[in-house]
């Protein structure tokens, strides 16, 4: 088991510290642990880069952490008055848990169908997990500053823009992917 595999492995094991803190009305330990979280993905790139330890399973077991730590997020701050600031827009929540559902399907569908086995993230999905990300810190700190309210929404908003984007860019990665008929 690698450094960056571990690290992944604690990002997912952040994941429920994360949403009890949420449910606690606890916005600034939720930051704390989210931020942490965010942290040690960049950190466990840069070692598997730096340290030459990339691996198989971290391919795999890496963007599955950011996936759950994302969807995690997503969900539990769509829940209405269940802590102080903003809250994420519910169909904001759904359109990036439903962009994320397709891409999974496309992805086995080229897997199943062609053999397909790596489907990388485009430089648009990287910006848009960027955004994503930056959404949620800044709900969070809506509920310290409640004065950071709209600019968490208009982050939303953002997210919303991002998330139909990277989805329909890979669609069109996926069909030049499909060979022709």
């Amino acid at each position: 088991m690698t450094i960056p595999n571990l690290i992944s492995l604690l990002r997912m094991g952040l994941i429920p510290l994360f949403i009890i803190a949420v449910l606690d009305g606890r916005p600034g330990r939720a930051l704390v642990v989210f931020v942490v979280a965010g942290l040690s993905d960049a950190l466990d790139g840069f070692i598997a880069r730096f340290w030459n330890q990339k691996s198989a399973l971290g391919a795999y077991l890496d963007p599955m952490a950011d996936k759950l730590l994302l969807i995690s997020a997503y969900v539990v701050l769509a829940i209405p008055n269940l802590s102080p600031g903003a809250t994420v827009p519910v169909w904001v929540s759904a359109l990036v848990i439903t962009r994320d559902v397709v891409i999974v399907g496309v992805a086995l569908t080229l897997y199943l169908a062609q053999g397909v086995t790596r489907f990388p993230p485009s430089g648009l999905s990287k910006v848009n997990t960027a955004v994503q990300i930056s959404a949620i810190a800044l709900v969070l700190l809506s509920g310290l500053q409640p004065a950071l309210e709209l600019t968490a929404l208009i982050a939303c908003f953002l997210v919303a823009l991002l998330t139909l984007a990277s989805g329909i860019d890979y669609i069109r990665l996926a069909n030049r992917m499909t060979p022709s008929r």
